[in-house]
């Protein structure tokens, strides 16, 4: 991940420091970067400097692969912009909260990615923050094979950097080209590959001597040349480019897969075989790559079956995502209904101070003032507390901006759910309240039920993978001796007392 400059104002300047940090990075020491950037962000004031930093640990800290630490930088950073008109910072936010999500969710990616682009949208000019920041929104793009997305981006973080200066080797993407021409050749279309190969070469030794990119990209670049070799195509390559000073798994992948494909070229199968042992990151130039490269090396030496078969475990291994992709679309459907639904409900409450700004649904005042008219009226309503089940743990893994698209979901889920002519509201933290006018108790009982079953049917998996999300439903008369605070009480006693017995339940059969 890019580093952007440093905009500090006289009275806190840091501009040293940040620029150590840039020194360490290029050097491979991501782990002295990340103490300089503990170090600015303990020091510093001023929030925007604070944020940057910040910014800066959670790039060196995914090259590191030490993804677990990120959701806490990423809420202390989003934290500390509050509600600050920041969209370059606030867009690179997003950018690389999209790949620490990746991961885990899919889903959880993409909304980043968009929204990091929409941040960004919002900039007036190209800074070279921005610059910096569709840097990585790109390079993530790309990493996860929207290939279509990511060359757009490329392009225009290229060219804002050039019209404001910056060295003609900066902010240059070979890689999100090599990347969609080796994809496009895992699925069969080997010419479509070489033009995009081609074309790569020509456009960067066109725009910037390449030994000007910036390390990984020389080794991008280079692989350009060594693939089409591999293919058994011409093509002229320049050594010193797999020299370039740089660390990390995405260049030990890369030194590897080029080895490999040298070998092939100079007819060394055995050899290009041997170095293909060990996995590399997916992200590097997609998972089905080194099969690809062993079809070409069991081709070069005869061995048709075995290339045959190779190639079909790198068309397996490069479409596996389909179904899921399909999976993911009727899911995205579901959850736009469930929020077209949410928005009606919203629809219904026009004042933003009866409102709850995270759901749109109607916060407590709101409920208050509901539930007390109700009783004020004497009207028959059974009254639910609604406690989500597991939540301490999704803010605790993914953090919570994680946890905020859970309660979002949920308050979908239950305006979904309920009847028409029934109130729910955020009643705080996670905790939700029902009304259901009219209603018997034992009827109540029976909609909670299906409100319990449809918030667990709600593919937590694809949000927050391993932390499942329930809830918990306790229910009271309106009618209760003590009013409306009374039936709250009884309401909360009873959620508490379900929460007990499912936890004796869960307890008895797993001893």
């Amino acid at each position: 991940m890019r580093i952007p400059e440093s905009e500090v104002g006289p009275a806190e300047d840091f501009t040293e420091h940040f620029d150590s940090i840039r020194s360490l990075a290029r050097d491979g020491d991501n782990a002295g970067a990340i103490e300089v950037a503990d170090g600015i962000a303990a020091a510093a004031a001023d929030p925007l400097v604070i944020c940057r930093a910040l910014v800066l640990k959670l790039g060196r800290l995914f090259n590191l692969g030490r993804v677990q630490e990120c959701p806490a930088v990423l809420d202390r950073a989003f934290d500390v912009l509050s509600e600050r008109r920041t969209p370059a910072l606030r867009g690179h936010l997003h950018a690389l909260a999209g790949i620490i999500a990746a991961s885990d969710s899919l889903e959880r990616c993409v909304r980043h990615l968009v929204q990091a682009e929409r941040e960004l949208d919002n900039e007036r000019g190209p800074t070279e923050e921005t610059v910096v920041a569709r840097h990585d929104l790109a390079v993530t793009y790309s990493y996860l094979g929207f290939h279509a997305q990511a060359a757009p981006l490329a392009e225009r973080c290229y060219r804002a950097g050039q019209v404001l200066g910056l060295p003609s080797g900066d902010h240059a993407l070979p890689e999100v080209a090599v990347r969609w021409a080796v994809s496009v050749d895992h699925l069969g279309d080997t010419e479509s590959c070489v033009d995009m190969l081609r074309r790569v070469l020509r456009t960067w030794a066109d725009r910037t001597e390449p030994r000007r990119l910036w390390p990984a990209e020389q080794y991008y670049y280079g692989y350009a040349a060594v693939r089409l070799r591999a293919l058994g195509e011409q093509a002229e390559v320049d050594s010193a480019l797999f020299t370039a000073e740089e660390h990390g798994w995405e260049v030990a992948d890369l030194r590897m897969l080029a080895a490999a494909c040298e070998s092939i070229a100079e007819g060394d199968t055995a050899g290009a075989l041997r170095g293909l042992e060990r996995p590399t990151s997916p992200y590097t130039l997609g998972s089905a790559e080194p099969h690809r490269l062993r079809a070409l090396a069991h081709a070069a030496e005869g061995n048709h079956r075995a290339a045959r078969e190779a190639d079909r475990k790198a068309i397996k291994v490069a479409t596996s995502g389909t179904g899921q992709l399909r999976d993911r679309l009727v899911d995205g459907t579901r959850a736009q209904l469930d929020h077209e639904a949410l928005r009606r409900t919203v629809e219904q409450y026009a004042s933003e101070a009866l409102t709850d700004p995270l759901t749109g649904l109607p916060n407590r005042r709101h409920f208050d003032r509901y539930v007390s008219r109700l009783a004020e009226n004497g009207s028959d309503a059974a009254v639910g507390v609604i406690d989500l089940d597991g939540f301490k743990e999704v803010n605790t893994v993914y953090g919570h901006l994680s946890g905020d698209l859970v309660l979002q979901r949920v308050a979908a889920i239950l305006a979904r759910t309920l009847r028409q002519g029934d109130f729910v509201a955020r009643y705080g933290g996670d905790e939700f309240v029902a009304v259901l006018p009219h209603t018997e108790l034992s009827d109540a009982h029976r909609i909670g039920a299906r409100i319990a079953s449809a918030v667990a049917d709600g593919d937590w998996d694809a949000l927050v993978a391993g932390t499942p999300i329930s809830v918990t439903i306790g229910w009271a008369d309106l009618t209760e001796p003590f009013g409306v605070s009374g039936t709250l009480e009884t309401a909360d006693r009873a959620m508490l007392s379900r929460k007990r017995s499912n936890r004796k339940t869960v307890a008895a059969e797993n001893p």
